[in-house]
């Protein structure tokens, strides 16, 4: 009866083990699960996992903007074929009406221009920084521009690209260029003036750009401008300079009411690099587009390698791979996007 307490005693540290081992057990085991290699293989398979998942991704956007792209100038010769004016059999089947119908329906949602009205872009001022901007980020909106009926297109050419004193020679190719997309010698406004030299590290004077486009404007009754937006593409100061100056003649309320003002879309590394692949996001995220067909395209590029001056080996890679050679998409810049924007470039 003696040795009660000490059975007792015994019979609970046996109790308080059993509880400690089921308390610890689950971080023994996680311990187990925290080591080094463990936690490597779990992250390895995780990251092979996620990459497979992007890559499946990529690839079903990259087929999607392909079949897209395709599709669109498919549509295009269909429409051209079926133009008033083609030849047209009238024994057509209910199947061929129903197709023709099919291909109205996905017109009207996929076009490869879709630009404001032909009356009211009748005369066009392109206004660039440099020759060879026509090309290497215009192309595309001239060539399409200079197919219109009754559409006349002037450049505006502020500088004669005089950076590696090569400033005859460029404008040659400015004129060879502009040719090739279209646009008749006489149509080409070269400015040559000491304080808009071409180079990035003089700052370009926007009262003095303004005055060239807004006398370049009432001259030729212009109706609408187009020209860089305020990242300048390439964020190229100048090409910036150019933005500001338009936008501060918009902004004095100077330039005609029915002259309209439009700016390229500047947009990021990885969409500028991706060639006709970013005709999806084009098409969702931009008001104004024009996309040109692999033919027409090699147009643009003949153009641009008519600037030998500034053929480096980049650039070769920039004319095949740059959404530039083939898509242009544009806004229209009214009077509050100006006051903003100024405000952030105040900033």
């Amino acid at each position: 009866m003696k040795l009660n307490w000490l059975s007792e005693f015994l019979a609970n540290i046996v109790n308080a083990s059993a509880i400690t081992e089921a308390v610890t057990r689950p971080f023994v085991g996680l311990h187990q699960q925290l080591t080094p290699s463990s936690i490597y293989c779990r992250i390895k398979s995780t990251s092979a996992e996620a990459l497979e998942h992007i890559l499946i991704a990529c690839a079903v956007y990259f087929l999607v903007c392909l079949g897209l792209y395709k599709l669109t100038f498919w549509l295009s010769a269909s429409a051209s074929a079926t133009a008033p004016g083609a030849s047209n059999n009238n024994n057509s089947s209910n199947g061929d009406t129903a197709s023709s119908g099919l291909r109205n329906a996905l017109q009207s949602g996929l076009r490869s221009v879709h630009l404001p009205k032909a009356a009211i872009m009748g005369r066009v001022l392109l206004v660039i920084a440099h020759p060879d901007d026509e090309c290497m980020f215009f192309g595309p909106l001239i060539y399409t521009l200079t197919q219109r009926d009754g559409c006349q297109v002037y450049v505006l050419c502020l500088s004669n690209g005089n950076y590696e004193h090569k400033g005859q020679v460029r404008r040659e190719e400015l004129f060879r260029a502009c040719k090739r997309l279209g646009i008749s010698e006489s149509n080409i406004i070269l400015v040559n003036a000491t304080n808009l030299p071409d180079d990035p590290n003089v700052e370009w004077r926007s009262d003095a750009v303004a005055s060239f486009i807004l006398h370049t404007v009432e001259s030729l009754d212009i109706q609408a401008i187009f020209t860089f937006d305020r990242d300048g593409v390439s964020s190229h100061p100048n090409h910036c300079a150019v933005y500001y100056a338009a936008a501060s003649l918009c902004l004095a309320n100077l330039l005609p009411k029915a002259c309209k003002f439009y700016t390229l879309d500047s947009i990021n590394l990885v969409r500028k690099y991706l060639s006709i692949f970013d005709l999806l996001c084009t098409c969702f995220m931009s008001t104004h587009w024009c996309i040109l067909s692999w033919k027409d395209a090699s147009i643009v590029r003949s153009a641009m390698m008519e600037h030998q001056s500034q053929m480096k080996w980049y650039r070769w890679l920039y004319i095949y791979t740059s959404r530039y050679m083939f898509i242009n998409s544009m806004r229209e810049i009214n009077l509050s996007d100006i006051e903003l924007e100024m405000q952030i470039h105040d900033n």
